[in-house]
Protein backbone atom coordinates (compact mmCIF):
# COMPACT_ATOMS: atom_id res chain seq x y z
CA UNK A 1 0.00 0.00 0.00
CA UNK A 2 1.67 3.43 -1.09
CA UNK A 3 1.48 6.07 1.50
CA UNK A 4 1.38 9.39 -0.09
CA UNK A 5 4.85 10.81 1.36
CA UNK A 6 3.06 14.93 1.99
CA UNK A 7 0.09 13.68 3.31
CA UNK A 8 0.12 13.20 7.20
CA UNK A 9 -2.84 10.70 8.19
CA UNK A 10 -4.28 11.51 11.86
CA UNK A 11 -6.18 8.49 12.61
CA UNK A 12 -6.10 8.73 16.66
CA UNK A 13 -9.99 8.42 16.73
CA UNK A 14 -10.11 5.49 14.79
CA UNK A 15 -7.18 3.58 16.77
CA UNK A 16 -8.66 4.01 19.66
CA UNK A 17 -11.99 3.00 18.90
CA UNK A 18 -10.30 -0.19 17.51
CA UNK A 19 -7.89 -0.81 20.71
CA UNK A 20 -11.32 -0.98 22.09
CA UNK A 21 -13.22 -3.36 20.25
CA UNK A 22 -10.27 -5.46 20.61
CA UNK A 23 -10.52 -4.78 23.88
CA UNK A 24 -6.57 -4.13 24.20
CA UNK A 25 -4.98 -2.31 26.55
CA UNK A 26 -2.53 0.69 25.10
CA UNK A 27 0.16 -1.25 26.70
CA UNK A 28 -0.32 -4.19 24.83
CA UNK A 29 -1.54 -2.63 21.72
CA UNK A 30 1.48 -0.71 22.23
CA UNK A 31 3.96 -4.23 22.61
CA UNK A 32 2.01 -6.07 19.60
CA UNK A 33 2.73 -2.53 17.33
CA UNK A 34 6.31 -2.65 18.33
CA UNK A 35 6.06 0.93 19.67
CA UNK A 36 5.90 2.54 23.12
CA UNK A 37 2.71 3.16 25.33
CA UNK A 38 3.52 6.86 25.32
CA UNK A 39 4.00 6.95 21.29
CA UNK A 40 0.44 5.08 21.11
CA UNK A 41 -0.55 7.72 23.12
CA UNK A 42 0.17 10.67 21.60
CA UNK A 43 -1.24 8.57 17.87
CA UNK A 44 -4.36 8.37 19.82
CA UNK A 45 -4.38 12.42 21.01
CA UNK A 46 -3.71 12.74 17.31
CA UNK A 47 -0.70 14.40 18.14
CA UNK A 48 1.61 12.48 16.00
CA UNK A 49 0.60 11.16 12.49
CA UNK A 50 0.30 7.45 11.60
CA UNK A 51 3.24 6.23 10.00
CA UNK A 52 3.46 4.04 6.80
CA UNK A 53 5.36 1.45 9.07
CA UNK A 54 2.77 1.61 12.38
CA UNK A 55 -0.18 1.50 9.59
CA UNK A 56 1.36 -1.88 7.90
CA UNK A 57 2.27 -3.28 11.63
CA UNK A 58 -1.46 -2.68 11.98
CA UNK A 59 -2.59 -4.82 9.02
CA UNK A 60 -0.01 -7.41 9.94
CA UNK A 61 -0.69 -8.03 13.58
CA UNK A 62 -4.81 -7.57 13.50
CA UNK A 63 -5.57 -8.93 10.01
CA UNK A 64 -6.83 -5.60 8.69
CA UNK A 65 -7.94 -3.70 5.18
CA UNK A 66 -6.12 -0.82 5.56
CA UNK A 67 -8.94 0.83 3.26
CA UNK A 68 -11.40 0.16 6.04
CA UNK A 69 -8.97 2.24 8.52
CA UNK A 70 -7.60 5.32 6.22
CA UNK A 71 -10.75 5.59 3.91
CA UNK A 72 -10.98 9.59 3.45
CA UNK A 73 -14.73 8.91 2.31
CA UNK A 74 -15.63 7.17 5.46
CA UNK A 75 -17.91 9.96 6.68
CA UNK A 76 -21.40 8.01 6.96
CA UNK A 77 -21.40 8.82 10.81
CA UNK A 78 -20.94 12.77 9.76
CA UNK A 79 -23.43 12.83 6.83
CA UNK A 80 -26.10 11.68 9.32
CA UNK A 81 -25.44 14.20 12.04
CA UNK A 82 -25.45 16.84 8.95
CA UNK A 83 -28.65 15.69 8.14
CA UNK A 84 -29.87 15.66 11.51
CA UNK A 85 -28.95 19.42 12.13
CA UNK A 86 -30.14 20.22 9.07
CA UNK A 87 -34.05 19.76 10.64
CA UNK A 88 -35.75 23.19 11.26
CA UNK A 89 -35.31 22.15 14.67
CA UNK A 90 -31.83 23.18 15.32
CA UNK A 91 -32.07 26.32 13.08
CA UNK A 92 -31.15 28.21 16.09
CA UNK A 93 -28.15 26.48 16.28
CA UNK A 94 -26.86 25.43 13.55
CA UNK A 95 -23.73 24.43 14.83
CA UNK A 96 -20.78 24.67 11.98
CA UNK A 97 -19.08 21.89 9.60
CA UNK A 98 -16.20 21.01 11.93
CA UNK A 99 -17.74 20.75 15.36
CA UNK A 100 -20.12 18.24 13.42
CA UNK A 101 -17.29 16.35 12.22
CA UNK A 102 -15.48 16.36 15.06
CA UNK A 103 -17.88 14.94 17.05
CA UNK A 104 -18.58 12.19 14.41
CA UNK A 105 -14.97 10.96 14.36
CA UNK A 106 -14.10 11.28 18.25
CA UNK A 107 -17.54 9.94 19.71
CA UNK A 108 -19.16 7.92 17.15
CA UNK A 109 -21.53 5.83 19.32
CA UNK A 110 -22.86 8.91 20.96
CA UNK A 111 -22.99 10.59 16.91
CA UNK A 112 -24.67 6.89 16.15
CA UNK A 113 -27.33 7.40 18.94
CA UNK A 114 -28.14 11.07 18.01
CA UNK A 115 -29.15 9.78 14.75
CA UNK A 116 -31.18 7.00 16.27
CA UNK A 117 -32.99 8.97 17.98
CA UNK A 118 -34.05 11.64 15.03
CA UNK A 119 -34.68 9.06 13.24
CA UNK A 120 -36.78 7.73 15.89
CA UNK A 121 -38.37 11.37 16.48
CA UNK A 122 -38.92 11.18 12.85
CA UNK A 123 -40.52 8.18 12.65
CA UNK A 124 -43.09 8.73 15.51
CA UNK A 125 -43.99 12.32 14.14
CA UNK A 126 -44.40 10.57 10.38
CA UNK A 127 -46.56 7.79 11.65
CA UNK A 128 -48.85 10.33 14.01
CA UNK A 129 -49.61 12.22 10.92
CA UNK A 130 -50.92 9.06 9.22
CA UNK A 131 -52.99 8.55 12.25
CA UNK A 132 -51.22 5.46 13.76
CA UNK A 133 -51.17 6.29 17.29
CA UNK A 134 -54.45 6.14 18.50
CA UNK A 135 -53.52 6.82 22.60
CA UNK A 136 -50.39 8.19 23.77
CA UNK A 137 -49.22 4.62 25.24
CA UNK A 138 -49.05 3.87 21.36
CA UNK A 139 -46.46 6.23 20.80
CA UNK A 140 -44.09 5.14 23.69
CA UNK A 141 -44.18 1.46 23.17
CA UNK A 142 -43.18 2.06 19.32
CA UNK A 143 -39.87 0.75 19.51
CA UNK A 144 -36.64 3.17 18.77
CA UNK A 145 -35.85 1.61 15.30
CA UNK A 146 -37.69 -0.24 13.35
CA UNK A 147 -36.22 -3.84 12.59
CA UNK A 148 -35.86 -3.14 8.63
CA UNK A 149 -33.60 0.34 10.25
CA UNK A 150 -31.73 -1.81 12.09
CA UNK A 151 -31.26 -4.76 9.58
CA UNK A 152 -30.09 -2.28 7.31
CA UNK A 153 -27.39 -0.34 9.22
CA UNK A 154 -26.19 -3.64 10.37
CA UNK A 155 -25.36 -4.76 6.77
CA UNK A 156 -23.91 -1.42 5.74
CA UNK A 157 -21.82 -1.52 8.99
CA UNK A 158 -19.96 -4.96 7.23
CA UNK A 159 -20.50 -2.81 3.72
CA UNK A 160 -22.83 -5.32 2.31
CA UNK A 161 -19.91 -7.80 2.72
CA UNK A 162 -20.48 -11.02 4.59
CA UNK A 163 -16.99 -12.77 4.14
CA UNK A 164 -17.92 -16.65 5.06
CA UNK A 165 -21.48 -16.45 3.15
CA UNK A 166 -19.66 -15.90 -0.04
CA UNK A 167 -17.25 -18.63 0.78
CA UNK A 168 -19.96 -20.90 1.68
CA UNK A 169 -21.79 -19.75 -1.16
CA UNK A 170 -19.31 -20.40 -3.51
CA UNK A 171 -18.08 -24.03 -2.49
CA UNK A 172 -21.91 -25.04 -2.35
CA UNK A 173 -22.05 -23.98 -6.09
CA UNK A 174 -19.11 -26.15 -6.75
CA UNK A 175 -20.88 -29.08 -4.75
CA UNK A 176 -23.79 -28.88 -6.84
CA UNK A 177 -21.79 -28.60 -9.80
CA UNK A 178 -24.41 -27.04 -12.22
CA UNK A 179 -24.15 -24.48 -15.29
CA UNK A 180 -25.24 -20.95 -14.60
CA UNK A 181 -28.66 -21.75 -16.94
CA UNK A 182 -29.07 -25.34 -14.91
CA UNK A 183 -28.62 -24.40 -11.24
CA UNK A 184 -32.60 -24.44 -10.78
CA UNK A 185 -32.65 -27.84 -12.38
CA UNK A 186 -29.96 -28.88 -9.53
CA UNK A 187 -31.53 -27.40 -7.01
CA UNK A 188 -34.61 -28.17 -7.12
CA UNK A 189 -33.10 -31.99 -7.22
CA UNK A 190 -30.99 -31.15 -3.91
CA UNK A 191 -34.49 -30.35 -2.22
CA UNK A 192 -35.91 -33.16 -3.25
CA UNK A 193 -33.29 -36.15 -2.77
CA UNK A 194 -31.54 -34.43 0.28
CA UNK A 195 -34.19 -32.69 2.46
CA UNK A 196 -37.59 -34.46 0.71
CA UNK A 197 -39.12 -31.08 -0.07
CA UNK A 198 -41.10 -31.08 -3.22
CA UNK A 199 -41.43 -27.77 -5.57
CA UNK A 200 -44.91 -27.23 -6.87
CA UNK A 201 -45.70 -23.68 -9.23
CA UNK A 202 -48.93 -23.13 -7.93
CA UNK A 203 -51.84 -21.26 -9.93
CA UNK A 204 -52.62 -17.94 -8.78
CA UNK A 205 -55.78 -19.19 -7.43
CA UNK A 206 -53.74 -20.81 -4.51
CA UNK A 207 -51.13 -18.25 -4.11
CA UNK A 208 -53.11 -14.85 -4.58
CA UNK A 209 -51.40 -12.48 -1.86
CA UNK A 210 -47.49 -13.82 -1.85
CA UNK A 211 -45.28 -15.48 -4.65
CA UNK A 212 -43.94 -18.29 -2.22
CA UNK A 213 -44.51 -20.39 0.49
CA UNK A 214 -43.22 -23.23 2.63
CA UNK A 215 -45.12 -25.49 4.03
CA UNK A 216 -43.03 -27.07 7.00
CA UNK A 217 -45.05 -29.93 7.87
CA UNK A 218 -45.86 -31.37 4.38
CA UNK A 219 -42.29 -30.34 3.05
CA UNK A 220 -43.74 -28.50 0.00
CA UNK A 221 -42.48 -25.11 -1.27
CA UNK A 222 -45.07 -23.58 -3.71
CA UNK A 223 -43.68 -20.97 -6.00
CA UNK A 224 -46.25 -18.53 -7.60
CA UNK A 225 -46.90 -18.82 -11.41
CA UNK A 226 -46.48 -15.54 -11.62
CA UNK A 227 -42.48 -15.70 -10.72
CA UNK A 228 -40.14 -15.16 -13.56
CA UNK A 229 -37.36 -17.60 -14.33
CA UNK A 230 -35.02 -15.96 -11.89
CA UNK A 231 -37.54 -15.55 -9.17
CA UNK A 232 -38.07 -19.09 -9.02
CA UNK A 233 -34.31 -19.67 -9.01
CA UNK A 234 -34.18 -17.56 -6.07
CA UNK A 235 -36.65 -18.83 -3.95
CA UNK A 236 -35.07 -22.11 -4.58
CA UNK A 237 -31.61 -20.81 -3.86
CA UNK A 238 -33.25 -19.12 -0.60
CA UNK A 239 -34.70 -22.30 0.90
CA UNK A 240 -31.44 -24.18 0.15
CA UNK A 241 -29.29 -21.81 2.10
CA UNK A 242 -31.89 -21.88 4.91
CA UNK A 243 -32.04 -25.95 5.36
CA UNK A 244 -28.52 -26.06 4.57
CA UNK A 245 -26.56 -23.60 5.99
CA UNK A 246 -29.47 -22.49 8.66
CA UNK A 247 -26.38 -22.87 11.31
CA UNK A 248 -23.91 -20.78 9.78
CA UNK A 249 -27.09 -18.12 9.17
CA UNK A 250 -27.91 -18.19 13.08
CA UNK A 251 -24.18 -18.12 14.32
CA UNK A 252 -24.28 -14.44 11.69
CA UNK A 253 -27.58 -13.65 13.66
CA UNK A 254 -26.27 -14.42 17.13
CA UNK A 255 -23.20 -12.09 16.65
CA UNK A 256 -25.10 -9.42 15.13
CA UNK A 257 -27.23 -9.75 18.86
CA UNK A 258 -30.35 -8.19 17.08
CA UNK A 259 -32.63 -6.10 20.16
CA UNK A 260 -35.69 -8.04 19.47
CA UNK A 261 -37.58 -10.67 17.86
CA UNK A 262 -38.77 -9.55 14.36
CA UNK A 263 -35.31 -7.67 14.25
CA UNK A 264 -34.07 -10.89 14.62
CA UNK A 265 -35.94 -12.83 11.90
CA UNK A 266 -35.73 -9.99 9.54
CA UNK A 267 -31.82 -10.11 10.08
CA UNK A 268 -31.95 -14.05 9.27
CA UNK A 269 -34.07 -13.10 6.35
CA UNK A 270 -31.40 -10.96 4.85
CA UNK A 271 -28.33 -13.38 5.53
CA UNK A 272 -30.11 -16.31 3.59
CA UNK A 273 -31.16 -13.65 0.97
CA UNK A 274 -27.20 -12.95 1.06
CA UNK A 275 -26.24 -16.63 1.06
CA UNK A 276 -28.56 -17.87 -2.09
CA UNK A 277 -26.99 -14.70 -4.43
CA UNK A 278 -23.76 -15.61 -3.62
CA UNK A 279 -24.64 -18.98 -4.28
CA UNK A 280 -26.67 -18.38 -7.38
CA UNK A 281 -23.57 -15.68 -8.16
CA UNK A 282 -20.19 -16.79 -6.51
CA UNK A 283 -17.86 -14.91 -6.29
CA UNK A 284 -15.22 -15.95 -8.29
CA UNK A 285 -16.82 -16.18 -11.37
CA UNK A 286 -19.05 -13.29 -10.74
CA UNK A 287 -16.10 -10.71 -9.86
CA UNK A 288 -14.30 -12.58 -13.06
CA UNK A 289 -17.45 -12.27 -15.18
CA UNK A 290 -17.94 -8.71 -14.49
CA UNK A 291 -14.32 -7.85 -14.96
CA UNK A 292 -13.93 -9.23 -18.19
CA UNK A 293 -17.56 -7.76 -19.72
CA UNK A 294 -16.52 -4.06 -18.50
CA UNK A 295 -19.95 -3.86 -15.56
CA UNK A 296 -22.27 -4.71 -18.98
CA UNK A 297 -25.25 -5.84 -16.33
CA UNK A 298 -27.84 -7.05 -19.37
CA UNK A 299 -24.54 -10.06 -20.24
CA UNK A 300 -23.40 -10.44 -16.77
CA UNK A 301 -27.10 -10.94 -15.33
CA UNK A 302 -28.03 -13.17 -18.92
CA UNK A 303 -24.72 -15.41 -18.21
CA UNK A 304 -25.91 -16.30 -14.65
CA UNK A 305 -29.18 -16.34 -14.66
CA UNK A 306 -30.50 -13.34 -12.64
CA UNK A 307 -32.60 -10.54 -13.24
CA UNK A 308 -31.35 -6.66 -13.59
CA UNK A 309 -32.02 -5.96 -9.80
CA UNK A 310 -30.43 -9.15 -8.63
CA UNK A 311 -27.19 -8.39 -10.95
CA UNK A 312 -27.19 -4.83 -9.87
CA UNK A 313 -27.47 -5.47 -5.94
CA UNK A 314 -24.53 -8.76 -6.53
CA UNK A 315 -21.95 -5.72 -7.38
CA UNK A 316 -22.43 -3.94 -4.01
CA UNK A 317 -21.13 -6.76 -2.25
CA UNK A 318 -17.81 -7.40 -4.36
CA UNK A 319 -15.17 -6.44 -1.06
CA UNK A 320 -13.25 -9.78 -0.95
CA UNK A 321 -9.62 -8.63 -0.45
CA UNK A 322 -6.77 -9.42 -3.38
CA UNK A 323 -10.29 -10.08 -5.64
CA UNK A 324 -12.18 -6.55 -4.88
CA UNK A 325 -14.58 -5.07 -7.49
CA UNK A 326 -15.94 -1.53 -8.15
CA UNK A 327 -17.23 -0.04 -5.01
CA UNK A 328 -20.88 0.48 -6.37
CA UNK A 329 -23.75 1.55 -4.46
CA UNK A 330 -27.21 1.18 -5.37
CA UNK A 331 -30.77 2.63 -4.43
CA UNK A 332 -34.00 1.57 -5.21
CA UNK A 333 -37.63 4.15 -5.71
CA UNK A 334 -40.85 3.54 -6.82
CA UNK A 335 -42.42 6.31 -8.45
CA UNK A 336 -42.99 8.55 -5.45
CA UNK A 337 -39.32 9.24 -4.81
CA UNK A 338 -39.91 6.95 -1.57
CA UNK A 339 -36.53 4.88 -0.86
CA UNK A 340 -37.03 1.50 -0.50
CA UNK A 341 -33.49 -0.52 -0.71
CA UNK A 342 -30.45 1.40 -0.21
CA UNK A 343 -27.23 -0.80 -0.65
CA UNK A 344 -22.74 0.47 -0.51
CA UNK A 345 -19.70 -1.07 -0.80
CA UNK A 346 -18.44 2.41 -0.35
CA UNK A 347 -19.42 5.58 1.32
CA UNK A 348 -22.19 7.34 -0.54
CA UNK A 349 -24.14 9.82 0.88
CA UNK A 350 -27.85 8.71 1.29
CA UNK A 351 -30.69 10.04 2.89
CA UNK A 352 -31.55 8.42 6.19
CA UNK A 353 -34.79 10.59 6.66
CA UNK A 354 -35.62 12.41 3.10
CA UNK A 355 -35.94 10.55 -0.92
CA UNK A 356 -33.47 10.59 -3.60
CA UNK A 357 -32.54 14.19 -5.59
CA UNK A 358 -35.28 15.14 -8.19
CA UNK A 359 -32.19 16.52 -9.91
CA UNK A 360 -30.75 12.80 -10.32
CA UNK A 361 -32.63 11.36 -12.89
CA UNK A 362 -32.86 8.37 -11.62
CA UNK A 363 -36.26 9.64 -11.29
CA UNK A 364 -36.79 10.27 -15.00
CA UNK A 365 -36.28 6.87 -15.61
CA UNK A 366 -40.02 6.17 -15.50
CA UNK A 367 -40.84 7.90 -18.71
CA UNK A 368 -38.16 5.09 -20.04
CA UNK A 369 -39.16 2.13 -18.51
CA UNK A 370 -36.42 -0.48 -19.24
CA UNK A 371 -34.00 2.04 -20.61
CA UNK A 372 -30.62 2.58 -19.28
CA UNK A 373 -29.89 6.30 -18.37
CA UNK A 374 -26.35 7.81 -16.96
CA UNK A 375 -25.11 10.79 -15.27
CA UNK A 376 -22.57 12.42 -13.67
CA UNK A 377 -23.57 13.80 -10.19
CA UNK A 378 -21.55 15.92 -7.64
CA UNK A 379 -22.79 15.52 -4.12
CA UNK A 380 -22.97 18.75 -1.70
CA UNK A 381 -19.70 17.71 -0.22
CA UNK A 382 -17.62 17.83 -3.68
CA UNK A 383 -17.73 13.99 -4.77
CA UNK A 384 -18.08 13.42 -7.87
CA UNK A 385 -20.34 9.45 -8.89
CA UNK A 386 -21.03 8.85 -12.56
CA UNK A 387 -24.55 6.45 -12.34
CA UNK A 388 -26.77 4.24 -14.31
CA UNK A 389 -30.59 3.91 -13.56
CA UNK A 390 -33.37 2.27 -15.03
CA UNK A 391 -36.67 0.97 -13.81
CA UNK A 392 -37.71 -3.23 -13.51
CA UNK A 393 -40.70 -4.70 -12.70
CA UNK A 394 -40.73 -6.52 -9.46
CA UNK A 395 -44.00 -9.11 -8.95
CA UNK A 396 -44.57 -8.01 -5.39
CA UNK A 397 -48.22 -9.14 -6.17
CA UNK A 398 -50.41 -10.47 -8.64
CA UNK A 399 -52.49 -7.62 -9.19
CA UNK A 400 -49.68 -4.98 -9.03
CA UNK A 401 -49.96 -2.29 -11.45
CA UNK A 402 -48.10 0.88 -11.78
CA UNK A 403 -46.67 -0.31 -8.01
CA UNK A 404 -44.65 -2.83 -9.69
CA UNK A 405 -42.27 -0.84 -11.39
CA UNK A 406 -39.24 0.20 -9.74
CA UNK A 407 -36.31 2.42 -10.41
CA UNK A 408 -32.63 1.43 -9.79
CA UNK A 409 -29.96 3.56 -9.31
CA UNK A 410 -26.88 1.85 -10.07
CA UNK A 411 -23.37 4.23 -8.82
CA UNK A 412 -19.63 4.13 -8.05
CA UNK A 413 -17.05 7.35 -7.58
CA UNK A 414 -16.17 9.23 -10.84
CA UNK A 415 -12.56 7.72 -11.00
CA UNK A 416 -13.72 3.94 -11.37
CA UNK A 417 -16.02 4.92 -14.28
CA UNK A 418 -13.39 4.06 -16.79
CA UNK A 419 -13.88 0.37 -16.04
CA UNK A 420 -17.56 -0.04 -16.96
CA UNK A 421 -18.88 0.20 -20.35
CA UNK A 422 -20.96 2.55 -20.25
CA UNK A 423 -18.52 5.36 -19.63
CA UNK A 424 -17.40 4.73 -23.16
CA UNK A 425 -17.08 7.90 -25.38
CA UNK A 426 -17.24 10.03 -21.98
CA UNK A 427 -14.70 12.92 -21.32
CA UNK A 428 -14.03 11.70 -17.16
CA UNK A 429 -11.25 14.28 -16.84
CA UNK A 430 -13.69 17.27 -17.42
CA UNK A 431 -16.99 15.99 -17.08
CA UNK A 432 -20.24 17.64 -17.50
CA UNK A 433 -21.50 17.03 -13.61
CA UNK A 434 -25.08 17.33 -12.31
CA UNK A 435 -24.96 18.94 -8.75
CA UNK A 436 -27.18 17.20 -6.38
CA UNK A 437 -28.03 16.56 -3.15
CA UNK A 438 -29.28 13.00 -2.47
CA UNK A 439 -30.77 14.12 1.17
CA UNK A 440 -32.65 17.16 -0.79
CA UNK A 441 -33.30 18.56 2.68
CA UNK A 442 -29.79 19.25 3.14
CA UNK A 443 -28.77 20.31 -0.37
CA UNK A 444 -28.38 23.65 -0.72
CA UNK A 445 -27.71 24.27 -4.17
CA UNK A 446 -29.53 27.55 -5.66
CA UNK A 447 -31.11 25.47 -8.14
CA UNK A 448 -32.30 22.60 -6.27
CA UNK A 449 -35.22 23.77 -4.49
CA UNK A 450 -37.52 20.22 -3.95
CA UNK A 451 -37.11 19.49 -0.73
CA UNK A 452 -37.54 16.20 1.09
CA UNK A 453 -40.37 16.88 3.31
CA UNK A 454 -42.43 17.58 -0.23
CA UNK A 455 -43.87 14.26 -1.72
CA UNK A 456 -42.80 13.93 -5.41
CA UNK A 457 -46.00 12.07 -6.19
CA UNK A 458 -48.53 9.91 -3.80
CA UNK A 459 -48.69 9.84 0.21
CA UNK A 460 -47.31 7.46 2.34
CA UNK A 461 -49.73 5.40 3.83
CA UNK A 462 -49.42 3.35 6.74
CA UNK A 463 -48.77 0.09 4.82
CA UNK A 464 -45.89 2.09 2.82
CA UNK A 465 -44.02 2.48 6.30
CA UNK A 466 -44.28 -0.87 7.61
CA UNK A 467 -42.61 -2.17 3.91
CA UNK A 468 -39.83 0.01 4.32
CA UNK A 469 -37.39 -3.33 3.39
CA UNK A 470 -38.12 -5.76 1.23
CA UNK A 471 -38.58 -9.28 2.77
CA UNK A 472 -36.91 -10.84 -0.48
CA UNK A 473 -33.65 -8.13 -1.43
CA UNK A 474 -32.39 -9.99 -4.32
CA UNK A 475 -36.02 -10.74 -5.84
CA UNK A 476 -36.84 -9.64 -8.96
Amino acid sequence: MAIASDKKLFLGARLKRLRRELDLTQSRMAEELGVSASYLNLLERNQRPVTAQVLLRLAEAYDLDLRTLTNDSDTAGLQGLEEVFADQLFKDLRPPRHEIAEMAEQSPTVAEAMVRLYRAYVDGRRMADLGAFQRPEDLAASPLLAPSDWVRDFIQSHRNHFPELDECGEAYYAQLAPGPQDFAAAARSRLTDRFGVKVQIAPLELLPDSVRRYDHHRKRLFLSEVLTGSGRTFALAYQLSVLEHGDLIEAHVERAAPPDRSTRNLARVALANYLAAATIMPYGPFHAAVEKLGHDIELVRARFGVSYEQACHRLTTLARPGARGVPFFMIRVDAAGNISKRFASSAFPFSRFGGACPRWNIHSTFRTPGRIVTQIVETVDGERYFTLSRTVKRVSSPHASEDSELAIGLGCELKHAGKLVYAKGLDLNNPLATPIGPACRICERPNCTQRAAEPLGRSLTVDDFSKSISPYPFAP
